[in-house]
């Protein structure tokens, strides 16, 4: 009997094994890109490659695609690495800003898209990618100068880094801590809406980490300015990398007020609005496109973010807890 349970538990673990060897192998693979430049260079040449104009993708994945274009070899050293497949398939980015949007759309028969509409239609696993391909375009292109000597800063052909070679300095892509809350009384949850959102969209509240405060802090502070409630109990749900406004790890929280003191007073500088929402309202708001929230009298009826948005998830949580 103990025979054959060790034998159940090599074979366990042996197949545990392959299965992280594979993640191993390709968080491996990828740093070898980062800091190999004859690696990467190589691997450019039959990765797939997620095209934008002017931080805006083309919602179709493109091989081969710098065979179309002139000067090839520069437009592959603007290209950044965004990930691999499990089978080591390189994925870059490329920003094709530089040319007419028209005629590339037309070469290519798709068009470009505004990555906060991309969001509603792309697949999961293409979500995260384009994110953070936006992200990182957009930090190359707001460091091309050095803050110390303001000189021509050079990425290496991996995008994960920019060099500096007049003073030695090395600059890395940053990500900023932002806290998002769903507030709830118990039986309702609070969503907001900035001025600049969508018509009709509510969502959690959320608010970058001040220098200094850990997540609980923050957490409070942003729900005590924006809408004037104490939070009294929080818990932690995830995390995820979000590009607006620039590259932010959104950490996702649910948070408690007490029921006789959810009366909202309203930070009219960040927000235009918030109030309560009941589980009917949050159940009818998920089922609701945006393109259908707009009523005869010319107004909108709730809608929420798209089920990329780790908004998405604190809402859908809450509610599954009420259900339960």
């Amino acid at each position: 009997m103990a025979a054959a349970y060790q034998a159940l538990h090599r074979r366990v673990s042996s197949l545990a094994c392959r299965l992280h060897s594979t993640y191993v192998r390709k968080m491996r693979y990828l740093n070898q890109l980062k800091e190999d430049d004859s690696l990467c260079r190589q691997a450019q040449t039959s990765g797939t490659f997620y095209l934008f104009h002017n931080l805006s993708p083309f919602l179709q994945k493109m091989r081969q695609i710098l065979e179309k274009l002139q000067e090839a070899e520069q437009w592959m050293e603007k290209s950044v690495l965004i990930g691999c497949s499990d089978e080591h398939r390189p994925r870059f980015a490329l920003d094709l800003g530089a040319l007419d949007k028209s005629v590339i759309e037309a070469e290519l028969q798709g068009s470009f898209t505004d990555l906060r509409k991309a969001l509603f239609v792309v697949d999961r696993k293409d979500s995260p990618l384009l994110a953070s391909a936006q992200s990182l375009l957009r930090w190359h292109d707001s460091h091309q100068y050095c803050s110390r000597t303001g000189q021509p800063t050079e990425k290496n052909p991996a995008g994960s880094k920019r060099v500096c070679h007049a003073s030695g300095v090395t600059y890395y892509p940053q990500v900023s801590p932002v806290v998002i809350t769903l507030v709830s009384d118990g039986s309702r949850c609070l969503l907001a809406r900035q001025p600049s959102f969508p018509p009709g969209m509510f969502t959690a509240l959320s608010g970058f980490c001040d220098m200094g405060e850990n997540v609980e802090e923050a957490v409070r502070r942003e729900v005590a300015e924006e809408v004037g409630l104490e939070v009294e109990s929080l818990r932690y749900s995830a995390s995820q990398h979000w590009p607006f406004p620039s590259s932010s790890l959104m950490i996702a929280c649910h948070a408690l007020v007490g029921a006789p003191r959810a009366e909202i007073s309203l930070d009219t500088l960040e927000l235009e609005e918030a109030r309560w929402f009941g589980q009917e309202e949050i159940v009818e708001g998920l089922k609701r496109e945006p393109s259908s929230s707009k009523q005869d009298d010319g107004s909108f009826l709730p809608w929420f973010p798209p089920k990329q948005a780790i908004a998405h998830q604190l809402i859908c949580e809450w509610l599954q807890q009420q259900s339960a």
